[in-house]
């Protein structure tokens, strides 16, 4: 029989969990290859034989988006998988357009086919967009669970931007982990919090076997997603973030409204900062996507360590890559911290960037007055640290969830800002976590 030749369209995360889980040993499919979006410097490498299975002792190639339809038309492909996240809509239908009009049929993979039972209880936090707030959501729940006594081992959305064969399974566990694996700034962005907190954190590119590792010491899996994806594994407790900051983004971006849908909890974050017509417009769209969803009122106070270096002076502010460029964000906690403290000036850092940065700005042209952390690569951190030393400010404000001090040379004083989730009122996240620890006889 011959087999149906596939091209799983993606960037470097949820597409080779899709080829692991509904590919890599079916007989009647031919995965020909990836197609790489949203992260620099992905396409041109292969996924390597030893994880993509007998099947493919060659292992398969990664090419860029751009190349889709010539790729359909000379490899003669039969049907294009998407799989990727945080993306509009029109993006999608687009993108299935393309497909189409090259003659291939288009496909959009649901839980039923990519997600993997575990044999412990699962807490997974998903988000409607990159930037809502997963990752605090993440750290307190986590928290609230140690406190109880219960082991719990996060599992972290693939970054796997590396080695992809020696990133098969990563366990961190101690900031030195962190260098071991030659984390990329955003994959120290999410690891590092957790390490601080005294919880091993796992990632890596196969996520069944990584499952598998934590459960050996686990008494509840914590699934931390990226982007607004949902989660590989099967929850038993499904928690989604809501951003009213980008209202209306919660019904209009994939895979966001799948995980508006499918969520227990609904957590409407950073309240302190939208307006009310804002969180109207979610409680609305909740109401009518999910209305069986418990809702959290939540806020994302910031904290920042030097208050003085903001009052009345050229600030530059660096914020989370992914939030300012595939998320869309247009300000962040810097730019909160930098108004909240009477700052003189946002400094516009497009007049200061070099190198990759560049590109960054021409693909991504809305940023505005914000300096995205981008630092994929050594080459990328060598232009942060550039740029931000080129620019002509008083001090730097430092909005990322690690510390850009230990990672690139800042030659002008800098201010940390800090936020945590705070629930308002009740219903609220100590309760929701009761009530899944006791109907899963946990603690």
């Amino acid at each position: 029989m011959k087999r149906r030749r596939i091209i799983i369209i993606g960037a470097a995360g949820r597409d080779f969990h899709n080829f692991n889980t509904r590919y890599r040993q079916d007989e009647s499919a031919e995965v020909i290859a990836f197609t790489a979006a949203q992260i620099p410097n992905i396409d041109g490498r292969k996924y390597p034989a030893e994880l993509a299975g007998p099947l493919y002792p060659e292992g398969i190639p990664i090419f860029a988006e751009s190349e889709l339809p010539t790729l359909i038309k000379d490899y003669d492909i039969d049907e294009c998988v998407f799989s990727y996240s945080d993306v509009p809509y029109s993006h999608v239908m687009r993108v299935s357009a393309i497909v189409n009009a090259a003659g291939a049929s288009f496909t959009l993979l649901g839980p039923k086919d990519t997600q993997i039972q575990s044999t412990k209880p699962v807490i997974s936090v998903c988000a409607v967009r990159t930037g809502s707030g997963k990752s605090q959501t993440s750290r307190k729940i986590v928290q609230m669970l140690m406190k109880r006594g219960l082991k719990v081992v996060a599992i972290r959305h693939p970054m796997p931007y590396g080695n992809l064969a020696a990133q098969k399974v990563q366990r961190f566990a101690k900031i030195e982990d962190l260098a071991r694996y030659n984390c990329t700034i955003e994959e120290m962005e999410e690891y590092e919090p957790h390490i601080a907190r005294g919880n091993v954190i796992y990632a890596g590119v196969d996520y069944e076997a990584i499952l598998r590792e934590a459960e050996k010491e686990a008494d509840v899996i914590l699934w931390d997603g990226g982007n607004n994806d949902f989660s590989f594994y099967v929850p038993d407790l499904q928690i989604t973030v809501a951003d009213p900051l980008r209202a209306g983004n919660e019904v209009s971006f994939y895979p966001g409204e799948v995980s508006l849908r499918v969520a227990h909890v609904v957590i409407i974050n950073k309240i302190d900062s939208a307006s009310p017509e804002q969180i109207q417009t979610v409680r609305e769209n909740i109401a009518r996507t999910n209305p069986r969803a418990t809702v959290i009122d939540a806020a994302s106070p910031i904290n920042v360590d030097h208050p003085e270096l903001i009052r009345g002076k050229r600030v530059l502010c660096v914020e989370d890559g992914p939030t300012l460029t595939h998320g869309m964000m247009k300000y962040g906690a810097g730019i909160v911290a930098a108004r909240k403290f009477q700052a003189a000036q946002i400094v516009d850092p497009r007049p200061y960037v070099s190198g990759e940065l560049v590109q960054t700005f021409r693909t991504y042209p809305d940023i505005g007055t914000l300096l995205p952390a981008m630092g994929y690569s050594e080459v990328q951190k060598r232009d942060l640290e550039d740029t931000i030393n080129r620019a002509d400010c008083d001090s730097v404000i430092i909005a990322t969830p690690i510390d850009l001090n230990r990672i690139v040379h800042i030659k002008k004083p800098t201010v940390r800002v800090g936020y945590e989730l705070q629930e308002i009122g009740s219903p609220n996240l100590e309760e929701v976590v009761d009530e899944f620890c006791s109907k899963m006889r946990l603690g």
